[in-house]
């Protein structure tokens, strides 16, 4: 083990996969000479050369379909969408094509592409550079689709896409490119797709923290620990496919839940884990699910209006203490 920040985690997975297999190549706007736009693939262009670090047209559509060309070709590309928000400018690619060919093939056809996008509001970026649009692409089948929340997922996870023959969304937090924390040597450490990490353990209430919101879920459980509120902080990693029973598992114990995520409460991730929760554990439930998630406007510019609309700590502590007002009342 040693400490990297999210960033150098998501290079090193690179660099480690692009020197391991030679059919693996990165691709997308500014990704070479200027290393992104976050700077996440800075030094690769001169460590693989320009045949296997491309900057793309401003063309997102192409980008994806000139991956899924290069993919059912026996390649690996690895692609960079800028922001999230503009995923809906290759929609046709990426639901239509991306995610049906190994289908409409019969299951002849890999499609081994990792599409790298960046997620969630970095601060006053306003209403189309601050969206999390997880939640949009849940509904496609085909699709799997995963949001790292430390270096070390980041990296295990980033690995595990590279290496399937599935296409992946794989959502990277803006606020936590400068994170710290340990990341294993090994070249080949790998973390599973559907397999939730329990990061704290708790008996009152279940957290399911996805993303950045982990962040906010473990400064809650701290909090609240001092008032003898114990929240059971679940971290998901994957979305699809999504590890449901480590969940059920925790809220037998706790008999509360929060899903908290930065997406849209409206039809955001947490709609669809509260609607499975409810069809295969509500008998182990003392209380309403709780969704903390960002109201349903447009994110602001202004700060002080973007930190009104965006989930928060303290959103996170008032949802677990009305959870536990009986509890506390007895």
């Amino acid at each position: 083990m040693r400490e990297l920040t999210y960033s150098e985690a998501i290079r090193e997975a690179l660099a480690e996969e692009m020197a391991r297999d030679a059919s693996v190549f990165l691709m997308g706007e500014d990704v070479g000479v200027f290393g992104g736009v976050f700077g996440v693939t800075q030094g690769l262009l001169d460590q693989f050369g320009e045949a296997r670090v491309l900057d793309t047209p401003i063309s997102e559509s192409a980008i994806i379909g000139a991956a899924l060309g290069a993919a059912m070709m026996g390649m690996r590309p690895v692609v960079e969408i800028m922001f999230g928000d503009f995923l809906p400018v290759a929609g046709d690619q990426i639901v239509n094509q991306l995610a049906k060919a190994r289908y409409m093939s019969g299951g002849k056809a890999n499609v081994p592409v990792t599409v790298r996008v960046t997620t969630g509001a970095p601060g006053s970026a306003a209403q189309q550079h601050s969206q999390s649009p997880e939640s949009w692409f849940m509904n496609v089948p085909g699709l799997k689709i995963v949001t790292p929340a430390t270096p070390a997922d980041a990296k295990g996870l980033l690995k595990t896409a590279i290496r399937g023959n599935d296409p992946v969304l794989f959502f990277e937090h803006k606020m936590l490119y400068a994170e710290k924390g340990d990341v294993p040597t090994d070249p080949d450490f790998l973390v599973p797709f559907g397999a939730a990490r329990v990061v704290r353990e708790g008996a009152h209430v279940t957290v399911v923290a996805i993303g950045g919101m982990l962040r906010h879920a473990l400064r809650a459980a701290d909090q609240l620990a001092a008032e003898g509120i114990q929240l059971e902080v679940i971290d998901p990693r994957t979305l699809v496919p999504f590890d449901l029973e480590t969940v059920i598992q925790s809220v037998e114990k706790t008999g509360r839940l929060i899903i908290a995520h930065e997406a849209h409460k409206r039809c955001g991730p947490g709609a669809e884990i509260a609607a499975l929760i409810a069809e295969e554990a509500l008998d182990w439930l003392d209380a309403p699910i709780v969704r903390v998630a960002a109201k349903n406007v447009p994110i602001p510019y202004a700060p002080a209006l973007e930190q009104f609309v965006l989930p928060s700590v303290e959103d996170i502590i008032t949802a677990a203490r009305k959870l536990t007002v009986p509890l506390r009342v007895r």
